[in-house]
Order: structure tokens, then C-alpha cells, then sequence
């Protein structure tokens, strides 16, 4: 263990996780409490068509993925707000749309040599200084934000008619939380990519709601399983030489198969 921290890029790849953990402890409780999960799987893998963007345009990947991604939560949120009967079929079309977007606009980049892999399998073991502020940024920001409105989500969460009769404006609370969900997508694609992020973003939520009774005490529950899942993953990686996104989800995997075999409530 203490060769393992002895390696700089290591000590990133832990910080790295924690500080995914956190926001993905706070989204992922919001996302599965109010059954988004099929939402943010859609912009997770919408978000492709940013990365694509931003290769043709020499920008940088992550603030490309950041941008479409908001603007795709913006058109998923404006078109399920008014008309759910739709959500499937407004879903699956931005995400094969954000999908074919990104591979056409790096088919059409010259000469590009970039590891694409590393943006839809995740590559925490390269994470830089840059991408470090970045996620402890958007963990400040969401901490503010869940703090300082941490009622109306619990209202828009659990009884949005109520809430809206109460005077809360659950419109623009949605509107926030599909944003929101968007960045935290962003934010962790260094550390499981694309493809892998929906599981880190809901399997330690899934797993907290059997412990925690309130919404706050699942986003810390949730936290805290995410930062073992990507530690005993990363432990994984490198002593096995294995992909280290990959190894955290499989951890994540088979502690929700444990799970689901000794608790009722994540069956059903």
C-alpha cells in the first residue's frame, strides 16, 4: 500500500475518486430517488457528440463534453417536462444522436491521434492538475447548491405537486437538476468514462437507500460506498495490471449482486 501512494499519478487517481465520489453521491441519490436514470444515461452517452466537437474545433475534450451536455440536459429537460408519455423515445434518439455526432466529427478531423478509449472506458490513472480543480470545483458548487436548497429537492423529489402548490418552483428545480447531472457526468468521465459513468452514478445509491431513511443521510452513504468502489478498484487495477475504470465498476457490480441477494429492497 505504501509503494502504491508513493506514485504521484496514484495519489491523483485517489483524489480523483474521492472527489467523484462526492458528487456522485449527491447527484446519484437525486437521480435515483426521481428515477432518472435512463435521463442520465442518455446524456452520458450524448455526451460523446461534445468530445467529437471539440477534437474538430482543438478545444479541450472535457470542456466540449461539458457544453453539449448541458445543452442536450437543457433539451431533455424542456421536452420530459411538458411530456413524460415521450421521455424513451426523446432519450434514445439524443443519445444515438450525440453518439453518431461525435464519431462523424472525429472521422472528420485531420490527422487526429487522440485515445478515444481513455474518454469512453475512463483513464483515472492520467488525471492532471486541471482535471483535479475541475472536480473539486463542481463539488463545491453542489454542495453550496444541495445546502442552500436542500428542501426543494427533498420536495421535488418526493412529491412535486405538493411542492408547486407549496410555492416551490419545481420547474426550475428540475431544470437545475438535469444541468447539474449533466456536469457530474462530465466530471467523472476521467475516472470511469462514458460508457461505465451511469453505474458509478447509481449503484452506491441503489445500495445507500437500504441504509438511510433521509435523502441527506443517502448522499453520504453513497459517498462513502463510491470511495471504496474506486479504491478497492484502483487496488485492483494495479495489482492485476487490469483497466482501472473497468475494475471499479466491477467491484461497484458485484457489490450490488451481494446486495441483492441479502437486502428485498433493491430487488423490486
Amino acid at each position: 500500500m505504501a509503494e502504491i501512494l508513493s506514485l504521484s499519478f496514484m495519489q491523483n487517481a485517489l483524489l480523483a475518486g474521492v472527489l467523484v465520489s462526492i458528487v456522485c453521491g449527491m447527484i446519484g441519490s437525486l437521480v435515483v430517488i426521481n428515477r432518472m436514470t435512463f435521463i442520465a444515461g442518455g446524456i452520458a452517452h450524448g455526451a460523446y457528440g461534445g468530445i467529437g466537437l471539440a477534437f474538430f474545433f482543438s478545444l479541450e475534450p472535457l470542456l466540449g463534453a461539458g457544453l453539449f451536455s448541458l445543452f442536450l440536459a437543457l433539451v431533455i429537460a424542456t421536452i420530459t417536462l411538458h411530456d413524460k408519455t415521450k421521455i424513451d423515445s426523446v432519450i434514445g434518439a439524443i443519445w444515438a444522436f450525440g453518439m453518431a455526432i461525435g464519431i462523424i466529427f472525429i472521422d472528420l478531423t485531420p490527422g487526429y491521434n487522440a485515445d478515444l478509449m481513455s474518454y469512453l472506458f475512463g483513464s483515472i490513472l492520467a488525471v492532471s492538475h486541471s482535471d483535479l480543480l475541475f472536480m473539486g470545483a463542481i463539488d463545491a458548487a453542489f454542495i453550496v447548491i444541495i445546502a442552500v436548497f436542500y428542501r426543494q429537492f427533498v420536495a421535488l423529489s418526493f412529491d412535486a405537486e405538493f411542492a408547486k402548490l407549496r410555492g416551490v418552483d419545481t420547474t426550475f428545480f428540475y431544470y437545475l437538476l438535469v444541468c447539474m447531472m449533466a456536469l457530474c457526468v462530465v466530471a467523472t468521465i476521467r475516472v470511469v468514462g462514458l460508457i461505465l459513468v451511469i453505474a458509478l452514478l447509481t449503484i452506491p445509491p441503489y445500495i445507500a437507500q437500504v441504509f438511510a431513511k433521509r435523502l441527506g443521510l443517502m448522499m453520504v452513504i453513497s459517498a462513502l460506498f463510491s470511495v471504496a468502489f474506486c479504491v478497492a478498484g484502483l487496488m485492483l487495477s494495479f495489482w492485476l495490471n487490469l483497466t482501472s475504470g473497468a475494475s471499479i465498476i466491477l467491484v461497484a457490480s458485484l457489490c450490488f449482486f451481494v446486495f441483492c441477494f441479502k437486502f428485498k429492497d433493491l430487488r423490486g
